[in-house]
């Protein structure tokens, strides 16, 4: 019999803390009657919001286009919408059950190319864009790509997205963590950069590149221009190479606050000499199709060579799935104006946006109402990294702790915190450490994605847990 030991090692390293023990907890406890409220996950149709109406319709039409030849039927999709389906048809008649060219669609890149060029004005090539199933697809071809000695690593922000770190264990590669300023709205320091980089150098690593996280998985933070600036002349000036995760570029949300992707600020600086690999996915946003497994990865900087191993690597897994490749096309190819659907496809889009924006202050009130915790109104994406105070505990003495024992000691605590905070009120969230957090801070992540009641009900239900925890503690 095959054993755990006999597994990849590598694997066996490997956490992804937003699908983790905690979460495995709250399943067991779901299915023992709890009930329970995730916001552990980035799963918004999961959270009750609601799908586009514009896009389930084309894809149902795909699916089955043998509905296209019955009337009465096609009276339930507006016209619009059978138009599009049947120029895909006539673009692409294989339909979605059939396989792709290996870098995705081609009407489907060009469209992709073209909303990049609508959103920022610059050029775009759809010879440079490769769809993906998904965005964390993307990621991955990447490091994999550019990986290729066990001295290499990735500089990845500190807290993070788990798909870096884990990837980057599973590949059997290093870690270098930068952290995220969180007294200034989790921007990025030159100074953290540069002493994380010289710091990986000194311990015999190599740096290949830069992940930038923008908006802010999971700080909910927004990127200023000048902090994109920052990071593309540190980029240039130490020969990295950037991947800019730009999945949550539709969710902003403060007033005066705007998105504003690497692509364009490399442009305006005249930047051709760092390569930059930018993320986009159907599952963030305003779609929330994270069940479609939908994306793209653009290119810039690259020569033909280097774009050709890009295309065979994707080669290898034949292609992305079809019927996520037509949700990016919905994606980058909405209804125009004057179309039968264009109004209700901006109302819904606008409906969800304000819902969001609505509940992240909802969140961030609630939470900073209870003694012992802390945030900032997120700005952006569809997270907020909670930060709470617990007291020490007796017979501890942290100062005498070294730093790999701190960072284990928080681990404790906060998974605790939160395993406990699970059992006692139902509310899943995730523990910082699964993240990464500054030594000495403790954190938690959750999603702001349930209906608002739900959020109402959390940060009460979190406000008497966090008061009796912290009371326990002290009398312990």
């Amino acid at each position: 019999m095959i054993s755990r030991d006999d597994l990849n090692p590598h694997l066996l390293a490997a956490e992804y803390a937003v699908r983790g023990p905690i979460v495995r907890r709250a399943r067991q406890l779901e299915e023992e009657g709890k009930k329970i409220i995730y916001c552990n996950i980035g799963n918004p149709q999961a959270l009750k919001q609601p799908p586009l109406t514009f896009l389930r319709q084309m894809l149902s039409l795909l699916e089955y286009p043998q509905l296209l030849n019955h009337p009465a039927l096609l009276s339930l999709y507006k016209r619009d919408v059978v138009g599009r389906v049947r120029t895909i048809l006539d673009r692409h008649p294989e339909g979605i059950g059939a396989y792709s060219e290996s870098s995705g669609i081609a009407f489907i890149r060009e469209a992709a190319a073209e909303f990049i060029t609508r959103r920022d004005g610059i050029p775009a090539s759809a010879d440079h864009i490769i769809l993906t199933d998904g965005a964390s697809k993307g990621a991955q071809s990447v490091l994999l790509a550019l990986l290729h000695s066990e001295e290499d690593g990735f500089m990845i922000p500190v807290p993070q997205y788990p798909l870096y770190s884990a990837s980057l264990e599973l590949y059997g590669r290093r870690q270098i963590g930068y952290p995220l300023d969180e007294s200034n709205r989790w921007h990025l320091s030159e100074t953290a950069l540069a002493e994380s980089h010289a710091r990986a150098l000194a311990e015999g690593t190599r740096p290949l590149g830069i992940v930038v996280i923008n908006p802010g998985n999971p700080t909910g933070g927004v990127l200023s221009e000048e902090n994109i600036r920052m990071v593309v002349r540190f980029a240039k000036g130490h020969g990295l190479s950037v991947i800019a995760d730009e999945v949550y570029q539709d969710n902003v949300y403060e007033a005066g606050q705007r998105f504003s992707s690497f692509a364009r600020i490399m442009h305006a600086m005249g930047e051709t000499g760092v390569p930059l690999f930018s993320l986009n996915s159907v599952s963030k946003g305003y779609l929330g199709e994270c069940g479609h497994r939908g994306g793209y990865l653009e290119l810039r900087n690259v020569p033909g060579d280097v774009l050709a191993e890009f295309v065979k690597l994707q080669s290898i897994s034949l292609c992305a799935n079809v019927p996520g490749q037509m949700a990016v096309y919905v994606m980058v190819a909405p209804p125009r104006p004057g179309e039968e659907s264009y109004s209700s496809y901006v109302e819904e889009k606008e409906a969800v946006l304000r819902e969001l924006r609505e509940k992240a202050e909802i969140l961030a009130k609630g939470i900073n109402s209870i003694e012992g915790m802390s945030l900032a109104i997120p700005r952006g994406a569809m997270y907020a990294f909670v930060r709470f105070e617990l007291p020490p505990e007796r017979g501890i003495d942290v100062a005498a702790m070294s730093a790999e024992e701190r960072r284990a000691y928080d681990r404790r605590r906060d998974s605790e915190y939160c395993l406990a905070l699970l059992e006692q009120t139902g509310i899943c969230v995730v523990q910082g450490s699964g993240f990464g957090q500054e030594p000495g801070t403790l954190h938690f992540r959750t999603t702001f994605l349930p209906p608002r009641a739900e959020i109402e009900t959390m940060v009460a239900k979190l406000k008497v847990f966090h008061e009796q925890y912290v009371r326990e503690l002290v009398e312990a």
